[in-house]
């Protein structure tokens, strides 16, 4: 396992507990070892191998040696016991947004209620708006969340999914039969939710069963739920569907392309092959069109082509990158040589809106400021909350001061390295517009990040003009997670956002792509249009601790996807340029 399957599991370790009606300091245990877990900047394996872990704060003998337990042998002895003491339904209960351990609990012991379907029926009843503590309106939600649970069944965040994968084609690689490898589908094309994963390998026909078999029994799966002599589909611990296809490597490149995607592409590339060419095309290569003799499977195809490239330059194509191919004008592009150099992970020189332990973060202000300079950064902003987020240890006004005093020393120390750190704020944007600290305090930051965080049920007139208000003041610099969407957990509040979009771009701001997992938000669907705008993006990953800076390659694959270049991401400046940009 890896820190973010541990964590997970003392995170649902905490969650039973809760439910069980444990000791709050012992649920409470669990929660903050999960949370430490995943925020580890250091390996778990080497700490574990150094006995090192109960030198973290919180981390006593006992849990330490549960994590190493579970680490070594991919089992908990404690976890599988206490889980097998609980309905099963308890805990799918837990997946529906806002409906924790204690409601969960109280539904239990008062209605027996033990699963989602029972839950939703005693909603519908009446029977949950009645207990203490509920109320219609909370019912009203239960349902709306059930909705969304099953909405959302079947799919999977990317970060969660590519950490998933990236074992499995590591090994694939290694394997002596394999001649290339790739990952493929939505996956490949940088979705912001995937429903399964596509691995495609080529190699000797001769060497297809081994491939095969080896990929079936591997460790961390949880099923095999197909296998053939060529084609296998497994589920993966955490619930993902993973699917295997070997071709012979002439069809590689033709199977790459197809099992990439998406569906509308092929199709257009389809179309395009028997307009242009009066040649079939499927997974196997190209073939005449309309004859009903072998296959190009059979015969091979009539056009050879090594790579994707190839491949598209047989349909007189400029090669399409893969977080492209969504079918929304880039075929076009490609024929008409007018494709996007888009932007990559080397060009990133900083990145701004990171917390801190001044507000909800979990690495001080140094230490994340090591690690962005560790990672090759020149510059990183410090966007700890403001005041009226008080769940998230906003900072009022005397505290946004004596964190400026230690920012401009610590600023002294890193300048010697080249690097510096950006003083700014995430600042809440209140109901009517304006924002949660007044000019003379704003003043004080480099830059500020006005964000929504309350008020979600305001109808659609509202919340644009309270954003667009906001967009409007001339201390704001960027847009923070402009729809406050949570993937496969919350839509976004109502607004609309072609309106905010030409607000920012009537006033010179920055809207984000916050790249953390669970918000990838501004939509990359919105990118191209805010760019012809000229809005600038800035790629963000809403870090609150050292690992979340790794968030900023999810970032770099939606801005991709969003068409935008180097020169439209403005955290691509260098040092010395984006001081000149927040100034201007």
């Amino acid at each position: 396992m890896d820190k973010k399957e541990v964590a997970a599991v003392f995170e649902e370790i905490g969650a039973l507990l809760e439910l069980k009606g444990d000791n709050p300091f012992r649920v409470r245990a669990y929660y903050n070892a999960a949370r430490m877990v995943d925020g580890l900047p250091e390996d778990l394996g080497t700490l574990i191998k150094e006995e090192r872990l109960t030198d973290i704060k919180g981390i006593g003998k006992d849990l330490a040696a549960k994590i190493t337990e579970l680490y070594t042998t991919n089992k908990l002895g404690f976890y599988e016991e206490l889980r097998s003491s609980m309905p099963q339904g308890l805990l799918e209960m837990l997946k529906i947004p806002g409906f924790g351990p204690k409601r969960a609990k109280v539904v239990y012991d008062k209605l027996k209620v033990d699963s989602v379907d029972k839950l939703e029926a005693a909603c519908k009843a009446g029977k949950i708006a009645a207990l203490d503590g509920f109320g219609e309106k909370s019912q009203q939600k239960i349902l709306e969340g059930i909705a969304l649970v099953r909405q959302f069944s079947g799919r999977h965040l990317y970060d969660k999914a590519y950490a998933a994968a990236q074992p499995i084609i590591e090994a694939l690689r290694s394997h002596e039969g394999v001649i290339r490898c790739s990952i493929g589908g939505s996956l490949r094309r940088c979705r912001e939710t995937i429903g399964d994963i596509d691995f495609l390998v080529s190699a000797k026909p001769k060497d297809a069963a081994a491939i095969i078999e080896d990929f079936t029994e591997r460790p961390g799966i949880l099923s095999v739920t197909a296998k053939g002599e060529t084609k296998a589909s497994v589920v993966l611990r955490g619930g993902i569907q993973a699917d295997l296809r070997v071709v012979t490597d002439d069809q590689y490149a033709f199977a790459l392309n197809y099992f990439t995607g998406s569906k509308e592409h092929n199709i257009a590339l389809r179309a395009r092959a028997l307009k242009l060419k009066n040649l079939s095309l499927n997974e196997y290569g190209f073939s005449p069109a309309g004859e009903k003799e072998k296959s190009a499977k059979e015969l091979g195809s009539s056009i050879k082509c090594k790579t994707e490239e190839d491949f598209y330059k047989a349909l007189e194509l400029d090669y399409v990158q893969p977080e492209l191919r969504e079918d929304m004008g880039e075929i076009e592009a490609a024929e008409e040589g007018k494709l996007p150099k888009l932007v990559e992970l080397s060009n990133l020189r900083g990145t701004f809106h990171c917390h801190s332990t001044w507000s909800d973060g979990i690495e001080s202000v140094e230490a994340m400021a090591q690690a962005a300079l560790d990672l090759g950064l020149e510059y990183l902003g410090i966007a700890d909350h403001s005041k009226s987020e008080h769940q998230a240890n906003g900072l009022d006004e005397k505290r946004v001061r004596l964190q400026a005093a230690e920012v401009k020393k610590l600023n002294v120390k890193f300048a010697k390295e080249g690097f510096r750190i950006f003083f700014g704020t995430e600042c809440d944007i209140l109901a009517d517009g304006s924002l949660d600290f007044d000019d003379k305090t704003l003043a004080l930051f480099d830059y500020v990040v006005a964000s929504v965080h309350q008020g979600f049920t305001m109808n659609t007139e509202k919340m644009t003009k309270r954003i667009c208000k906001a967009l409007a003041h001339p201390l704001v610099t960027m847009l923070g997670h402009p729809t406050g969407r949570l993937l496969l957990e919350r839509e976004g509040y109502a607004v609309n956002m072609p309106q905010v979009i030409a607000a920012a771009a009537k006033h010179n701001k920055i809207i984000e792509i916050n790249a953390h997992p669970y918000r990838l938000d501004m939509d990359w669907r919105l990118w191209k249009h805010a760019k012809e705008l000229g809005v600038k993006c800035a790629i963000n990953p809403d870090a609150h601790n050292i690992p979340d800076l790794q968030f900023l390659g999810v970032g770099i694959g939606i801005a991709r996807k969003g068409w935008l270049t180097k020169a439209d991401v403005i955290n691509c400046l260098t040092l010395k340029g984006v001081e000149k940009a927040l100034r201007r």
